[in-house]
């Protein structure tokens, strides 16, 4: 590989395998009859924080934006609901939009500094573009006034703090509401049962604030991958090598490839049915946004990766699977096979149960039987591959003989594997 894509070297504890945690809170809007229809996403710098971090810039939003679909997992912070998130102005036009599918994702606009009617008319073409593109929109009181009108066909929400919403301001707001059919107005910051009162009597149509529920922060361990894999695969990725070179990168990276699994599978990705196969998911991606996606997980890796051992273990049952699996199974079930093989050691990785490791993404069923249970198509190959690594001869003969296959090719594939391994340079 080339120097200049060395991975830095660090004597801090993050870059040694202390465990890393992603934070984000989220905090329910709620409609009329208190129904839950979406999140406001907020970062956090601890799971005790309370507050986001000062500095807010487009680099800390992609951050954000990345540890929600690939590190917490959509499901867990919005499911089928929407996701309110704040931006920037930069953000409005930043690549990590990219790797998002927008459906149910609103960005909430700041306000132009002064006003600035320049900055408003940029702002305003971003805003169609991006309203073109499937995300929502939303924004403060102040695009109810004149200067920002040209917002207005593109918002989908504007969003009232009612702590500092005058009567006369609120009543505005509902006239152009009003006016403007696609608008639907939120009270935020809703403390009180009065204010609810109030803000449901004036028709708004959304509320958020402690008065329904407090942001509820949600964390969750971050397995890094290597990190001179990251670079390795943005470089195949810049010069669109064949696919084959990319799936056996993500192949030898088993966080890696439950990151890029957990994203493309996840309902921020917006997919009609689950991707299983790396090779599948560079496919459905495509070289752009894979990269992008790549670019901001590079951001978020430490210098060195956690647990090698763990991974290399996982690596070598994946591949033994694959192999045993490739004489008598489907190419599609091979490759379903191998990833039982690295996934099994999830609950290691991720210091959760199993059963917890599995709610983080979505896998065939095939699959979670074998990693439940044992059981299915391919649970008798992974009680195969444990009773190779322990030496347990009596399983081995038996569990070869069940599934049809040689003693002698238990024993070939197994060094064939840890060859590749080898080769891998794991």
């Amino acid at each position: 590989m080339n120097s200049a894509l060395t991975p830095p070297q660090s004597d801090s504890p993050e870059a040694q395998g202390a465990v890393m945690q992603a934070h984000i809170a989220r905090q329910p809007i709620v409609d009329r009859k208190q129904q839950i229809v979406g999140y406001e996403l907020f970062a956090r710098e601890s799971g005790t924080a309370e507050q986001a971090p000062a500095h807010h810039t487009a680099e800390s939003d992609s951050v954000l934006l990345f540890n929600a679909l690939s590190n917490i997992g959509a499901e867990r912070l919005f499911g089928e609901r929407l996701a309110f998130i704040n931006c920037v102005v930069e953000d409005l036009q930043a690549e990590h939009l990219d790797i998002v599918f927008p459906d149910r994702i609103v960005l909430e606009v700041p306000r132009i500094y002064g006003d600035d009617p320049a900055g408003i008319a940029a702002v305003a073409a971003a805003l169609k573009h991006l309203k073109e593109r499937g995300f929502q929109l939303a924004a403060g009181p102040f695009a109810a006034a004149s200067p920002y009108a040209a917002w207005l066909p593109f918002l989908g929400f504007i969003k009232a703090d009612v702590q500092s919403l005058s009567a006369n301001v609120a009543v505005a707001l509902q006239r152009r509401a009003e006016s403007w059919r696609n608008l639907r107005l939120v009270a935020e910051r809703v403390e009180t049962p009065e204010q609810f009162k109030t803000y449901f009597d004036a028709g708004y149509h959304f509320f958020q604030g402690y008065y329904f529920a407090r942001p509820q922060t949600i964390s969750a361990k971050v397995i890094n991958p290597a990190y001179a894999n990251v670079l390795q695969l943005m470089n195949l990725v810049m010069r669109q090598a064949d696919l084959g070179e990319i799936e056996l990168v993500l192949k030898r990276d088993p966080a890696l490839s439950f990151k890029l699994l957990r994203y493309i599978n996840s309902s921020g990705f917006g997919l009609m049915s689950e991707v299983t196969s790396f090779r599948h998911a560079a496919a459905i991606l495509g070289y752009k946004k894979l990269f992008r996606w790549l670019a901001l997980l590079l951001a978020t890796v430490p210098g060195s990766a956690a647990s090698p051992a763990i991974a290399r273990t996982a690596i070598t049952r994946g591949r033994v699977m694959e192999l045993l699996a490739k004489g008598s199974l489907s190419d599609e079930d091979a490759d379903n096979a191998f990833v039982v093989g690295i996934f099994s050691m999830l609950d290691a990785m991720l210091g959760v149960p199993m059963e917890k490791a599995l709610a983080e993404i979505t896998l065939s069923e095939q699959v979670v039987m074998a990693l439940r249970h044992d059981s299915g198509l391919f649970g008798s190959y992974l009680q195969l591959v444990r009773a190779v690594e322990q030496r347990d001869f009596d399983n081995i003969d038996f569990l070869a003989s069940a599934l049809g296959i040689p003693g002698w090719r238990v024993g070939s594939v197994h060094l064939a594997a840890l060859a590749w391994v080898e080769d891998l340079g794991i």
